[in-house]
């Protein structure tokens, strides 16, 4: 099924209505306001119970894993029923480009200094929530405190600071946009916008669907930027296209290559002391 076939574009939901495509796992398409997009304008949302889905971190550099695989194919060969890109990557297409851990596999142990945003996952201790997007410049948030919390973690740009504060500024540079994201509910929320923006005003936008955004990261821009989904019936494949002083135009329909990325598994044993919740 293609995106349309999943969520017609002629009855896209509202804001408060999400269409579940499997258990905690639900689908949403939202028509972007701000003028000056190109194409369709709609933001796509894949919002996970982490408690119902295990969030996992894929790169092929440290495992020294498959190379040249797009989101759908580390969803096939890995058995994901969701995947985004995890994060900009270094000019050898396989170097996460801030700090990456996944379990006990550090991909990339640099920590950079002007990427404020980490999401963590795979706690270490049964009174943490399983996912969380932490801003490194509160007082009292370090990277270490984190990894000792955290199995695993991967360090981006920030877009969205606790508790909903957008901290992008105004800029003329735009582009088609990938993006992790927390709701006030601690779930996961895979973004993704082929129409470009400037990151000033797709926050505004996501802060404006209320549904209860309270941080996000970039993950990447342009025409890597990937949403794969293949949960219950539902079938999609998103890329981008548009990044200025890149390529400036809407002619993309190329999957490519992506060395790291983010991936959703079906949990067989739903975790306790998740949230438990779907809606």
């Amino acid at each position: 099924l293609s995106l349309h076939d999943a969520l017609p574009i002629s009855s896209r939901p509202a804001a408060h209505a999400w269409k579940e495509i499997a258990p905690g796992m639900e689908l949403g398409q939202f028509p972007v306001k701000a003028p000056g997009g190109i194409g369709e304008a709609t933001i796509t949302i894949l919002r996970a119970d982490p408690a119902r889905w295990e969030l996992q971190l894929l790169g092929a550099g440290a495992e020294g894993g498959p190379s040249g695989l797009t989101a759908h194919d580390w969803g096939v060969t890995r058995g994901l029923a969701a995947v985004i890109n995890a994060g900009m990557f270094a000019t050898d297409y396989r170097t996460h480009v801030g700090y990456m851990r996944s379990g006990g596999l550090v991909h990339n142990s640099r920590v950079a200094g002007s990427y404020h945003s980490v999401a963590a996952f795979g706690p270490t201790r049964p009174d943490l929530p399983e996912f969380r997007i932490f801003d490194l410049d509160v007082p009292g948030v370090t990277m270490d405190r984190i990894l000792a919390d955290y199995a695993s973690a991967v360090q981006n740009l920030r877009l969205i600071k606790r508790p909903g504060e957008n901290r992008w500024p105004e800029q003329e540079k735009r582009w088609s946009e990938a993006a992790l994201a927390e709701d006030d509910r601690a779930r996961v929320l895979f973004v993704h916008c082929r129409s470009p923006y400037s990151m000033h005003d797709f926050n505004e936008e996501l802060l404006g669907l209320d549904i209860g955004i309270v941080a996000a990261q970039h993950l990447e821009g342009g025409p890597e930027a990937q949403l794969y989904v293949a949960a219950g019936e539902t079938r999609i494949e998103l890329v981008g296209s548009y990044e200025t002083a890149f390529r400036e135009d809407d002619a993309n329909r190329a999957a490519l290559p992506l060395p790291n990325v983010l991936g959703l598994r079906w949990r067989a044993t739903p975790d306790p002391g998740g949230s438990g919740t779907s809606h």
